[in-house]
């Protein structure tokens, strides 16, 4: 089958092996699955897809804080100490030692009420940030789509062509043997025989490789799902694969994909989210107003007052409004200020070259959806055709009309076209399936 480009790069970095928070339960067992309960594990388990999924909870916790900041903090401080000193008595005269034991205790509050707009800036970028955030998971989530959905068809090429390998092996061993009885009898010469053992134990080379292509495809899954090695996967085969059927237009496949596709949303929230930072930063332009209390007391045991009237008496409280103006920072705003409108700018070329991207992939798929059902076409009927032809080359030899290299001659045309037969229909399934995925359908089989 035909590989899809850019899923070439993404099955390169998202392969990786054993997962340590797998289920156990995995480990020794046989799992029969559909793509969509394939693609659905993946998206559950896939290592990638939970790194990205952090990130998710590291932007909500971003937002959390920023909206914290919009009201008062409050903090409180205890301070105990030993004082040791020694000092001259002025009155009797003479050197003396003296310890004092106090403490201090306080709590403080600060407020800020008005800062420029900053903190509800803030929060609403940080809103942006985690929107943004959740998008990525689901294009994380996509790619992990597509390599899966090409890893499992790849699997089912592979098993199919174990099914057509198996039952040309057996039919040409039969042959053979057939031939045996015809070569002792005297009908053939054993140059005939030796090309009809030739050609059984060409196919049973076949049939071996095919098995093992197909397990190569299996462990490839294996590895994206991240699934243990001993672990058993079996795919489950679909009653029914259609390989031809209607396909969009280019046009409207391009306009859906745009609206809906989360890489294009995941770049317009990072232009919503780079404007607001450029109002945070003019923001550093005005005034701030913030709000500040303090309440304090304290005691010393070298008075002869009791500690709680102490407490009392040493009681100091402070409430106190603060107005900061910028005058002079040294071109630290205006700096932000600028890197600000450098960064829309970067936000918009990038959402440009999304959707440069974009049009790009649908527009492949497009085209390789086209081609692969055309030459399903051409291939189907190269089958039927080729196929009916072997048949008549098997009934000329029985009868003596053809030689063995003729039958042979026609019986490889018909294998070749039996394997572009099926390889045609696979990848026409995967091209429509991926092109349908551009237009936000669900991948099923």
């Amino acid at each position: 089958m035909k590989i899809f480009p850019h899923a070439v790069l993404l099955m390169a970095n998202f392969i990786a092996f054993f997962s340590h928070a797998q289920d156990t339960s995995l480990i020794t067992s046989t799992v029969q699955w559909d793509l969509g309960t394939t693609i659905a594990y993946a998206k559950q388990n896939n290592i990638q897809v939970n790194i990205v999924r952090l990130d998710e909870k590291l932007s909500e916790q971003d937002l959390l804080l920023a909206r914290a900041a919009k009201y008062p903090n409050l903090s409180g401080s205890a301070a105990q100490s030993l004082t040791h000193s020694g000092n001259t008595n002025p009155v009797v005269g003479g050197f003396q030692r003296q310890s004092n034991l106090a403490g201090n205790y306080g709590l403080n509050s600060a407020w800020t009420i008005y800062r420029g707009g900053y903190l509800n800036y803030d929060v609403k970028s940080k809103n942006l940030q985690l929107q943004a955030a959740n998008l990525n998971t689901e294009v994380t989530q996509n790619d992990i789509t597509l390599q899966i959905t090409q890893a499992y068809l790849n699997m089912l090429l592979a098993k199919e062509s174990i099914v057509y390998s198996d039952e040309l092996a057996k039919a040409s061993q039969t042959q053979y043997d057939q031939g045996k009885i015809r070569y002792n009898a005297g009908s053939i010469a054993k140059k005939d025989l030796l090309q009809l053992e030739a050609q059984a134990a060409g196919d049973q080379y076949n049939l071996v490789n095919a098995q093992n292509q197909y397990r190569q495809n299996v462990l490839l899954l294996k590895q994206i799902l991240q699934l243990p090695s001993t672990t058993d996967f079996k795919p489950v085969i679909p009653d029914t694969l259609i390989a031809e059927q209607a396909i969009p237009s280019l046009l409207e496949a391009q306009r859906v994909a745009f609206q809906n596709r989360p890489e294009i949303r995941y770049n317009q929230l990072q232009i919503a989210a780079a404007e607001t930072e450029l109002q945070k930063a003019r923001a550093g332009f005005k005034p701030t107003i913030s709000l500040g209390g303090s309440i304090a007391t304290g005691y010393s045991d070298n008075q002869d007052v009791k500690y709680f009237n102490q407490v009392n008496n040493n009681l100091y409280q402070r409430l106190g409004a603060t107005l900061s103006i910028p005058i002079f920072d040294n071109r630290t705003n205006k700096t932000n200020v600028e890197k600000s409108k450098i960064l829309i700018d970067q936000a918009r070329l990038t959402l440009d070259q999304a959707k440069t991207t974009l049009n790009q992939q649908i527009e492949q798929a497009y085209i390789g959806a086209l081609n692969a059902q055309a030459q399903y076409k051409s291939a189907d009927a190269q089958l039927q055709a080729n196929r009916e032809a072997y048949n008549i080359s098997l009934e000329q030899l029985r009868l003596g009309a053809i030689t063995t290299v003729d039958l042979l001659v026609q019986r490889n045309l018909y294998v070749q076209s039996l394997q572009n037969f099926i390889e045609s229909k696979y990848n026409s399934i995967l091209y429509t399936k991926i092109y349908e995925f551009y237009m936000g359908q669900p991948i099923t089989l």
